[in-house]
């Protein structure tokens, strides 16, 4: 990068600049004229003063007051192209610092991706992701304005300057006689403002590296008490901020008010010096009229280039420490990133490493003199003891790091020089924790397919012009113009043929790492939108009949389930569940506060059920406090009637004590409120509570029908209901099939009618469509929706989904039982028969079934052989297995 903002400036938008520069000239000579026109106006047009009407002007004669219309006409029409001139030049120099803004912050992404890796160690997301987002921001407004604001500005000032040196140089002396003051004395506060703004910019820094050091290590800061502390810090931090801002205000408003002082010091002059001028009569009421205007007029174009010094020195700190940030040693060229070979070959021969040595930043070696050649279709175990250079060694292998010195050759692939497009195609990696994007499961799964679009998406007549705007501005922005909507999948890397044989061979991975039962589970409780899933949606429901065929065969389930019927209460739902009969899409239907809604309590009155959900409301506040009444907040009644929870509990107390049975009409709206909220929740079937009578029922089912035919239009889409024929968007798969509720108080019946559910499933062949939808469920911030497992599987399967010549695992599957280590190591070494394995393993005895393993000590490879081999003849081999 240029380390100088206006070299950087020139180099992107040269032609901008001179396009902003060309506009700002030629823009002064209407400004003069503008100046001057009020004198003219004055002296001529009003009072006549050397001037005999009519006048002609271009063949037209005027007297004195058509002369006057045409003056001030063209005052008026310089006015407009004034203001023109400026609102082109400052949306042309808006435009122009948002495009490159938009080049900066691609071009610093871009090297975030090509920095060294230890550098990671040393920074950490809190101090990278405000400089990309907030330090730059300004950078973009200076950028637009580097050349053309001093240019225009300090053009403007410099006409109204020349304009009264021509009326009278005593006044435009007087107008410019304290600027010199002030272009001595604001540079020197400013470059003291500019100091501590640095100092602001790196204490802000670390203020954001502290608050995402909390949110990451929250549990070890509830787990050791150490709240107050973290606290502390926080607080010492602000304080530091503030006495720094507080130094910046106190500096800030001194500039201003010498600034503003100035200024008003200008008409003082004029009207005392020019004032006098006049009544001596050496100078014209017009003249000096137009000379206040001009004075008037020197305030914003001073004002604007102080500013700009201002913006400059902020501008040119940021740009130098965003810079310094950015640039570290080691980092690769872009060419090695972005560049595509006519042909990706394959890893196939032997892996040559020769006099590998890796030193981290404090001079310690991770690797020397290292040595070692193996044939690229063996299966490798790497062993060692703590400390030994084995993570360093896979990180050199799979080209994360850059060897200090050595060579490196995978067949004739020199891979220390080999552009990512063949090392990241033919190496896989996963460490001891992968890392899961916040994307949907299967776009994490085959994110390592996607390195650039195969085929492009076809735009209608309506979408291409958009399309062709996107790829105008991501080109003069020197941004990438690959479009994220066409088909990036690499089949033919996969060694598959389609979306659908990639399907079934992602079902194959899955299963490899034994992670296709977790997306089942996921899939079952995931939504599909039927009418971008037509037919999984009407697999779905022929599921659902196919479920109620076996219920109403099986004399012994048809009890363990109520389906929902639309003219029958669902005793094992919520009476929230009843009234609505179907799923509250968004918040405006929440059941939690279903009391609170307008429209609900508008059916509600007209159906004649509020008093009775009032009264309901109290008898059922009434109950739980007498049930709950010494119990301690973790007791499970707590959860089994979850009307009211344990901090809930005073408040209703509160409120029985306050008002009985017979003045509920006295109720506060507050009050009444929290009382009509309960019965919304009660499930009659479960909690048996004997409010629910069968006339209630029956008036909440009349209560339905006049919910779903009145519901206003804004609410509409608001509500998925349900519907025996139809696939509800808004409910997971799990719960379309079953369409009702398993019964409460039969004896396991959850279990005998989860058996029906997964008979059908098997026997129409759904688990397949089924994990399909598990692929679309959205895994969170950094994969926080899975358990740890869930999220290193599915780093594994990533890995090996995409086919690579070499896989490299650094202890990926430390952190899982033994039973599910050894059940992925036998998949995994069955799946890389023929194919280069590399596997860190921390236990010797799990190298038996490998071809060939090293042992490492302080970065050298002490022992390499087969296991049968090391097992006979070698001492660190045995000395490592008996630790293990």
């Amino acid at each position: 990068m240029e380390h100088s903002i206006y070299k950087y400036v020139l180099r992107y938008s040269k032609k901008q600049q001179i396009i902003l520069t060309v506009l700002s000239i030629v823009s002064f000579p209407f400004l003069y004229y503008y100046l001057e026109l009020p004198k003219l106006i004055i002296n001529e047009a009003i009072q006549a003063n050397n001037t005999s009407f009519p006048v002609d002007y271009f063949g037209v004669e005027f007297d004195q007051k058509n002369y006057l219309y045409l003056m001030v006409g063209i005052f008026l029409l310089l006015v407009i192209i004034n203001q023109a001139f400026k609102y082109v030049i400052n949306v042309y120099q808006g435009i122009s610092g948002e495009r490159m803004l938009r080049r900066l912050r691609y071009e610093l992404y871009g090297r975030i991706m090509r920095f060294p890796m230890p550098v990671f160690r040393k920074k950490s997301p809190g101090e990278i992701i405000p400089m990309i987002i907030g330090e730059v921001e300004p950078l973009g407004g200076f950028i637009g304005e580097a050349f053309a604001l001093p240019i225009f500005q300090g053009g403007y000032l410099l006409v109204i300057v020349g304009f009264l040196v021509v009326q009278n140089w005593a006044m435009a002396l007087a107008a410019v006689a304290l600027y010199p003051a002030q272009t001595f004395f604001i540079p020197k506060l400013q470059k003291r403002v500019n100091l501590l703004g640095k100092r602001r910019v790196q204490l802000v820094r670390i203020l954001s590296d502290l608050l995402g050091e909390t949110v990451s290590g929250v549990e070890e800061v509830h787990a050791h008490d150490g709240s107050k502390y973290m606290r502390a810090r926080f607080s010492s931090q602000l304080n530091e901020i503030y006495t720094v801002r507080y130094s910046i205000y106190l500096l800030k408003f001194v500039i201003k008010f010498l600034n503003n002082f100035v200024q008003q010091l200008g008409p003082f002059f004029f009207y005392a010096i020019g004032g006098t001028m006049v009544i001596n009569g050496t100078l014209e009421i017009g003249t000096l009229v137009a000379a206040i205007g001009a004075h008037k007029e020197m305030a914003a174009p001073w004002k604007e280039l102080l500013a700009y010094y201002q913006r400059r020195e902020d501008a040119r700190i940021k740009y130098e420490q965003v810079v310094e940030q950015f640039d570290p040693a080691g980092m690769r060229d872009e060419s090695n990133q972005l560049d595509e070979p006519e042909e990706i070959p394959s890893l196939t021969g032997e892996m040559v490493a020769s006099n590998i040595d890796l030193i981290d930043d404090t001079g310690t070696h991770l690797l020397e003199g290292l040595s070692t050649r193996f044939k690229l279709d063996q299966r490798i175990a790497i062993i060692g003891p703590a400390g030994s250079g084995r993570e360093a060694l896979t990180h050199v292998l799979a080209r994360l790091i850059d060897p200090d010195r050595g060579r490196l050759f995978a067949g004739e692939v020199n891979l220390v020089s080999a552009p990512e497009a063949i090392v990241g195609r033919k190496i896989a990696y996963v460490g001891q924790h992968g890392y899961v994007f916040n994307a949907t499961l299967g776009e994490n799964l085959f994110f390592g397919l996607k390195h650039c679009p195969l085929h492009e998406k076809t735009y209608s007549k309506e979408e291409q012009p958009l399309r062709d705007t996107y790829i105008s501005e991501a080109e003069l922005t020197g941004n990438s113009a690959d479009d994220i909507d066409a088909d990036w999948l690499d089949y033919d890397s996969a060694k598959v043929t389609d979306a659908d044989t990639l399907d079934i061979r992602a079902l194959e991975v899955m299963s490899m790492v034994d992670l296709s039962e977790d997306v089942y589970q996921l899939g079952l409780r995931s939504t599909i939108d039927p009418e971008k899933a037509p037919e999984t949606a009407e697999l779905i429901l022929s599921a659902r009949r196919r479920f109620f065929e076996k219920i109403e065969a099986d004399p012994s389930l048809k009890n363990m389930i109520e389906a929902f019927e639309h003219d029958k209460y669902n005793t094992n739902a919520t009476v929230a569940e009843n009234l609505l009969f179907g799923t509250p899409v968004g918040d405006d239907f929440d059941f939690d506060r279903m009391a609170e809604n307008r429209y609900v309590q508008k059916i509600i009155e007209e159906a004649g059920l509020t008093e009775p959900f009032l009264r309901m409301g109290y008898q059922v506040a009434s109950l739980m406090i007498e049930l709950f009444a010494g119990l301690p907040p973790d007791h499970e009644f707590f959860q089994l009637y979850g009307f009211i929870s344990s901090e809930d509990l005073p408040e209703y107390q509160a409120m029985i004590s306050r008002i009985d049975w017979d003045h509920l009409d006295q109720l506060r709206e507050e009050d009444r409120l929290r009382f009509m909220s309960l019965p919304f929740k009660a499930i009659p079937s479960r909690h048996r509570l004997g409010v629910l009578t069968d006339e209630i029922e029956d008036k909440i089912v009349q209560a339905r029908h006049k919910f779903a035919e009145e519901l206003p239009e804004h609410l509409k889409d608001k509500v998925a209901f349900f519907d025996s024929d139809a696939y509800n968007a808004a409910t997971n798969v799990q719960d379309n099939i079953l369409f009702g509720k398993i019964a409460f108080g039969f004896a396991q019946a959850p279990e005998k009618v989860g058996a029906v559910l997964v008979d059908v499933i098997e026997e129409m062949d759904l688990k397949s469509a089924v994990i399909a939808v598990g692929l679309n469920f959205r895994v969170g911030n950094s994969g926080g929706r899975l358990s740890a497992t869930q999220r290193q599987k599915l780093c594994i399967a990533r890995a090996i989904i995409k086919h690579p010549d070499i896989l490299i695992l650094n202890q990926a599957t430390s952190g899982f039982d033994k039973s599910t280590q050894n059940r992925l190591m036998k998949n995994i070494l069955k799946e890389f028969e023929g194919r280069c394995l590399i596997w860190s393993l921390d236990h010797a005895e799990k190298t038996a079934k490998f071809d060939h393993v090293m042992i490492l000590r302080g970065g050298r490879i002490v022992e390499s052989g087969a296991p049968d081999k090391l097992r006979k003849e070698s001492a660190p081999y045995k000395e490592m297995l008996a630790i293990s």
